[in-house]
């Protein structure tokens, strides 16, 4: 694995987020310069506000492989703000986005590069998990991705990752989307470049825990479904109309009752019923209004999705070239 001197020369890049992954850098650092040998490459990692020793073992691989890059983020932004830091900054003709805890086999990589070769913009891959992962997850992964396919204007495909090779103009693309809610799971299919995909089984995690809670899971499925669609909108809107109408017939119902009988009966659970399921109603549509909402105002304030506070020299220097103006709040730790 021989290290890239600038931002074209390199033939490879890696992205790779890291959050208290202290454990799991060096061995995955060795198991890419094994997969790599012969590459011209540039390995970035993007230190996203760990509280470990996570960038001090990068800046320690760093030293036995020049090839290792750095970024770090002043604060833990999320994993999707972690790599659209990455692609902004990394080099390489193609560029591979992969986890730092294992699960994404480096072994794959020379898979997804040959069917990059064949001429591939786009190279994801579809994980294929097997009855150690609990049935509740995979069950839900799966409502996901169908209930996405079902109403998002792209289609992804089930059980893909944010394992994936990238061509450099997919890259380019990319670069320029400032959305301060990525989600990459449906802005890479929705470049609409030519892709393909190869199938993996995901190794154990070698040393720590995951950081997807199950809200942060929900969280996270929440914002996949708003950022493509608005037919959460259009489903509200419908719904509003079919709790109108039954409103509508109860009370011509009730009437009708009234002057043929002259009798009505008491009806308090009738009564009850009804007011519990239009006063959920009217809170489901408010919720769903409140997340395009939010999303709307996180997005006017125009914030930086991600602040760097360190960066590797490589980096730093592409970074000041790229800018032309001189980077005085980068600091270096290497």
């Amino acid at each position: 694995m021989k290290a890239s001197r600038a931002r074209g020369a390199a033939e490879i890049g890696v992205v790779i987020p890291a959050c208290n992954e202290e454990g799991n850098i060096e061995p995955l650092v060795a198991e890419l310069h094994r997969v790599l040998r012969g590459h011209r490459c540039q390995i970035l990692f993007v230190d996203d506000g760990s509280t470990d020793a996570t960038l001090e073992a990068i800046i320690a691989a760093r030293r036995r492989f020049p090839a290792v890059e750095y970024l770090s983020l002043t604060r833990n932004f999320g994993h999707q703000h972690a790599l659209k830091a990455g692609l902004d900054h990394v080099a390489g003709k193609c560029v591979i986005t992969m986890d730092a805890d294992l699960q994404h086999p480096p072994s794959v990589i020379p898979r997804l590069l040959e069917r990059w070769r064949e001429g591939w913009e786009i190279v994801s891959t579809i994980r294929d998990d097997d009855a150690s992962v609990p049935w509740i997850k995979r069950a839900t992964a799966r409502l996901f991705y169908r209930l996405v396919n079902l109403i998002a204007e792209v289609k992804i495909a089930e059980g893909a990752a944010d394992f994936r090779l990238l061509d450099r103009s997919v890259v380019e693309v990319l670069r320029r989307i400032d959305e301060y809610h990525p989600f990459f799971r449906g802005l890479v299919p929705w470049t609409g470049f030519r892709q393909t995909s190869v199938r993996y089984r995901p190794a154990r995690r070698h040393s720590g825990r995951t950081k997807y809670s199950f809200w942060r899971m929900v969280s996270f499925a929440l914002g996949g479904l708003v950022s493509f669609s608005i037919i959460p909108l259009r489903l509200a809107t419908v719904l509003g109309f079919i709790m109108a109408l039954t409103g509508f017939g109860i009370g011509l119902k009730a009437t009708v009752e009234y002057l043929v009988t002259r009798d009505t009966a008491p009806g308090w659970t009738s009564t009850i019923v009804v007011v519990v399921l239009v006063g959920g109603v009217q809170l489901v549509i408010l919720g769903i209004m409140g997340e395009y909402l939010g999303r709307m105002f996180m997005e006017a304030k125009k914030r930086p999705t991600y602040i760097v506070r360190a960066a590797s020299k490589r980096i730093a220097t592409d970074e000041h070239r790229r800018a032309g103006r001189r980077l005085r709040d980068w600091r270096r730790l290497d």
